[in-house]
């Protein structure tokens, strides 16, 4: 019996979390007691230096000081952007959100690249065209994206703005303001005299107030509130981070100072308390960086506000939801989509190097290091917010030093989130690499996919998610479902009569087991739970082995239904090429690897007997899947010639013998 095996069996003992059961872990770390004792006062934090503290800004590398420099020059030329309300006005008519939410992000990061070329420089060029920016996000109506605030405000198209409320980004733009008059309050009031202050009132109306106050915002999941059709998600440990930064560093107030610090520690505890003991991010890698990576970004600040360092870094959930990141990449830039999770994400590359370097993990850490040389960032710099750009800035020399290693992992297995990995080649790309997922249709950014399998081949994705197109207004609205990249019949799943999966946690995989040995690898699941009562679906079982002895993964299906079906396809989603159809098989063609020129074909084999294929072109007029994986894709749909009340069928993949490889 193999350890994976055994681990299996182990947690299979193992109680998941449920209701009523807590962990409270930053809270119980960070409790009213110890923060009244160990919160460092206002005036003695000093988490960063300040801009005027030249000898620690000078030491920053060369190629970093002229890139940030360089962004400044740019955000020097920037036109200030009107935001209007008929801009605003224009997602509630229209449903897209692009227009105005890039025109409130690029204000902010151009704002954000003039402090820290200011910093940076320190010669007084950045700070009128800050200094302007920053006046113009006061006259802003709400800091809320139109997106965001229906989620906050019943009834409303337009801001309250004697009612603020606090969203994602009005929690980055208080990050942004606090950060800002940390560095360069002294500078800034040279400049313009009112504009400290000004700053501390708008960071005091719009963020610091209104989350002190409150506990109806749903991202707080306040005990006996109620809010239907949300659970608790990425939201929370985000808009937390933000707002510890800004209370930490804007609330001169001691007795409010921890009275807020203590409120973040246990809405931080409510997202924990929530989470599985395999560390899974149900709404998929791509979330990580917000909700695992701002968890990380909390616990470092509060350890700086109280000076220590967090016991947090050494419990077993921490490291297993740091884990986790690295336990869904691929291959270089590639990440399995799951959820809403697009095939390549934004990867906090410095963030996962000092989360691996706080953990002691060398795996997390080394894939930091890799993806941080795909990057470029230390020459280049990252993506972020003001929090992680210092926390970059001032341990770049330190997070060079560390070792790139992509960690390419033969097997993952994580029972409460129901995911499985296997790669053909431990440490390598060269091969299959699978992966699937049990679990249910009610995760966050769900889509219908319960028992969902994804299949790369030498480091490229095969067998796909499409993933999500570009945000707009159904997304998150009760027509989200009515989106093609969101249902079952465009992913690798069963279509049944007609029918197919259907949303909601009570829609789940049944019976789901997962076995490993050396050189193969079984994860099996009934996915009819997951199809509504109607589509009398009794039982359906996949099973998905890879062999890695003859280098093959087989997919086996047995089902039951209640009635004698009148159609049944099962759609296999590929951004490859069908070269070849015959009655047994399809050559497919994956696109480019990594290699220079090299391309793989892949021979794709079924019963005959049993099921007749049909391959369909999709075009793609989304923006944002055209970047991905071009203008089209391929649906391969594998009919059944004669569907029965009982039955099976397999797929296997293989490389192609027939068709050589160039």
């Amino acid at each position: 019996m193999s350890l994976y095996t055994i681990l299996f069996l182990i947690c299979c003992l193992i109680p998941s979390l449920g209701p009523g059961q807590v962990r409270d872990l930053v809270s119980g770390e960070y409790s009213a007691a110890f923060l009244q004792k160990n919160l460092i006062p206002f005036p003695n934090w000093h988490p960063f230096p300040r801009a005027s503290e030249r000898e620690a800004w000078a030491k920053i590398p060369e190629a970093l000081r002229t890139e940030y420099i360089k962004k400044g020059e740019e955000a020097l030329a920037y036109q200030w952007p009107a935001l209007s309300q008929d801009l605003y006005l224009e997602y509630s008519s229209t449903g897209v959100r692009r227009d105005y939410d890039r025109l409130h992000h690029e204000r902010r990061q151009k704002i954000q690249d003039m402090v820290l070329a200011e910093c940076i420089e320190h010669e007084g060029r950045f700070l009128k065209k800050a200094a302007e920016g920053i006046q113009l996000l006061s006259e802003e109506p709400t800091w809320v994206v139109p997106a965001h605030l229906g989620a906050l405000q019943a009834g409303a198209e337009l801001p309250d703005r004697s009612d603020p409320v606090v969203d994602l980004y009005s929690a980055e733009t208080g990050n942004l303001l606090a950060w800002t008059h940390y560095l360069l309050s002294d500078e800034l009031g040279r400049i313009s005299p009112d504009l400290p202050s000004l700053i501390e009132s708008e960071l005091k109306t719009r963020v610091l107030d209104p989350n002190l106050d409150r506990n109806d915002f749903w991202w707080m999941w306040t005990p006996g509130k109620h809010h239907p059709g949300r659970s608790i998600n990425n939201w929370t440990p985000w808009i937390c981070s933000n707002w510890l930064a800004a209370s930490l560093l804007m609330e001169t107030k001691e007795g409010i100072r921890q009275q807020t610090v203590s409120k973040i520690a246990s809405t931080l505890d409510r997202f924990l308390n929530t989470y599985p003991e395999d560390g899974g991010v149900d709404e998929g890698p791509n979330y990580w960086n917000h909700s695992v990576g701002s968890l990380y970004e909390s616990l470092v600040l509060l350890g700086s506000a109280t000076g220590t360092r967090s016991s947090l870094f050494s419990h077993p959930l921490i490291r297993e939801m740091g884990r986790y990141i690295y336990r869904t990449h691929v291959h270089d830039d590639y990440f399995l989509t799951i959820s809403d999770s697009p095939v390549k994400i934004p990867f906090p590359s410095s963030l996962a190097m000092l989360f691996g370097r706080d953990i002691h993990d060398e795996n997390l850490t080394g894939l930091g290091a890799a993806l941080a040389q795909r990057q470029d960032i230390f020459a280049r710099g990252i993506r972020g917010s003001m929090t992680r750009q210092l926390l970059f800035l001032f341990n770049a020399d330190l997070l060079k030093e560390a070792t790139p290693k992509q960690p390419l992992l033969k097997d993952v297995w994580l029972p409460q989130s129901q995911f499985f990995v296997a790669r053909e080649k431990e440490n390598s790309a060269d091969g299959f690499y699978v992966a699937a997922q049990g679990l249910h249709n009610g995760k966050s950014h769900n889509h219908n996919d319960v028992g969902n399998f994804l299949l790369y081949l030498d480091g490229e994705p095969f067998i796909i998610d499409v993933g999500p197109e570009g945000y707009k207004a159904k997304t998150f609205t009760a027509e989200r479902y009515s989106i093609w990249t969101m249902q079952s019949a465009y992913h690798n799943l069963p279509t049944i009569n007609g029918m197919m999966e259907k949303e909601g946690k009570q829609y789940a995989a049944r019976n789901v087991q997962y076995q490993s040995w050396k050189d193969s690898v079984r994860f099996s699941l009934d996915i009819a739970g997951a199809f509504p009562q109607e589509a009398r679906v009794e039982k359906w079982a996949r099973n998905i082995k890879m062999d890695r002895a003859v280098g093959s993964v087989v997919i086996t299906e047995d089902y039951r239904l209640g009635a004698a079906a009148k159609d049944l396809t099962l759609t296999l989603m590929t951004s490859g090429r069908v070269l070849h159809i015959a009655p047994d098989r399809l050559i497919v063609r994956a696109r480019k690897g990594s290699e220079g020129d090299r391309l793989s074909d892949v021979e794709i084999r079924f019963e005959p007997d049993k099921l007749q294929p049909t391959v369909e072109t999709i075009r793609i007029e989304d923006g944002e899947l055209r970047a991905e994986w071009g203008p089209d894709l391929q649906r391969i749909l594998l009919k059944a010639k004669d569907p029965q009340q009982r039955g099976g069928f397999s797929v296997s993949f293989r490389r192609s013998s027939q068709w050589p490889r160039r």
